[in-house]
């Protein structure tokens, strides 16, 4: 699964109304809709999509990815049952809602740390695959240490010996 921004960023066109280009993994297993879902959830998460961004169109969807227009259909309205998007009859699907969004320029940085290690576990013969395995690991061990810990997001990790204990 991809997010691609589109050439015309501002949706001037009339053949371009919208930020995003939805792609499908058949291979994936997730569900087509879901795929269509947490991709304009991680467009808004990585800020390619704003508050008042039109979705693709559902025929400009099924033209391109060949699916059933429910398929798509029943990916906006679960955007919309999450609060995240709206329809306007007669106009199209657009974002009505953005979660919380790290800086661009700290994104970027932690953009490149990341390609940093994808370069590192790929020199230790690790293929996509065992990288999204041990990344994966790693965000549940972090995620249950810090639930362990009642520490707040934004807190830093504190180790073994030292849950609880204040500076």
């Amino acid at each position: 699964m991809s997010i691609d921004k589109q050439d015309d960023p501002a949706g001037n066109g009339a053949d371009t109304p919208s930020r995003i280009i939805f792609r499908l993994d058949p291979a994936s297993g997730v569900p087509t809709y879901l795929q269509l879902v947490h991709q304009v959830e991680q467009a808004l998460r990585l800020g390619y999509l704003a508050q008042g961004d039109q979705l693709p169109r559902v025929k400009d969807v099924v033209g391109t990815l060949a699916i059933n227009p429910n398929t798509v259909l029943k990916a906006y309205r679960e955007l919309e049952h999450r609060g995240i998007a709206a329809g306007r009859p007669g106009q199209g699907t657009f974002v009505r809602a953005e979660p919380a969004t790290v800086p661009l320029a700290e994104l970027n940085g932690l953009r490149k740390s990341l390609l940093t290690w994808l370069r590192a576990a790929d020199s230790a013969g690790l293929d996509a695959d065992g990288m999204a395995a041990l990344f994966t690991a790693a965000l549940r061990d972090f995620h249950e240490r810090r639930a362990a810990t009642g520490a707040p997001r934004g807190a830093p990790e504190q180790g073994p010996g030292e849950v609880g204990r204040t500076a």
